[in-house]
């Protein structure tokens, strides 16, 4: 990953500080370990929180995640700082849309620490996940997001994402999973 980094102001300032908070987002280098363990602290958050299941991320997912990414060449990830300590997390995954023919980018996590939280940072990190997908050529972003979580749907839908459907005959495709055994 390229050392890339954008700041910007996000929208609002943190509670009894006048000025906004001074954004950087960052492309994740995997082989970086102070961003591989950013990430991991964001996710770990993010698992042990309602919207993650109140759980911290299990052991062999907390010692092998950031090496297990790095092995995979479409799994990315961007960085979300303030004053250098994180403050949210997007990683994302290229795919491909047969039907188009193009690539897609995939938003597998996206993750606000707590105390960023209302302040631009979801935002601010999807608008750089867009840009990212504009320069790979991608015809869309995909993400799936929890129906409990009308936080996450309402700034979905504020930036333009919507349920995919082919037509309303056929309906909303479905989120679905079969776990494997280990």
């Amino acid at each position: 990953m390229s050392g890339r980094i954008a700041r910007r102001r996000a929208g609002r300032a943190i509670a009894n500080e006048q000025e906004p908070i001074v954004l950087e987002i960052i492309d994740v280098d995997f082989n970086n370990p102070e961003h591989g363990q950013q990430v991991m602290a964001m996710l770990n958050e993010y698992a042990s929180g309602p919207m993650g299941g109140n759980t911290p991320l299990p052991e062999y997912a907390q010692r092998n995640l950031i090496a297990e990414l790095a092995k995979r060449p479409t799994a990315r990830a961007l960085l979300a700082r303030v004053d250098g300590a994180a403050a949210g997390v997007a990683i994302y995954i290229e795919g491909f849309s047969t039907f188009a023919c193009r690539p897609l980018l995939n938003l597998h996590d996206l993750a606000v620490s707590p105390r960023f939280q209302g302040q631009g940072v979801g935002k601010q990190l999807l608008a750089a996940l867009e840009d990212r997908a504009q320069r790979l050529g991608c015809c869309k972003i995909t993400l799936e997001v929890l129906e409990g979580n009308q936080v996450a749907q309402g700034l979905y839908r504020k930036l333009g994402y919507e349920g995919y459907s082919l037509d309303e005959a056929t309906g909303r495709a479905m989120f679905w999973q079969k776990k494997l055994a280990a």
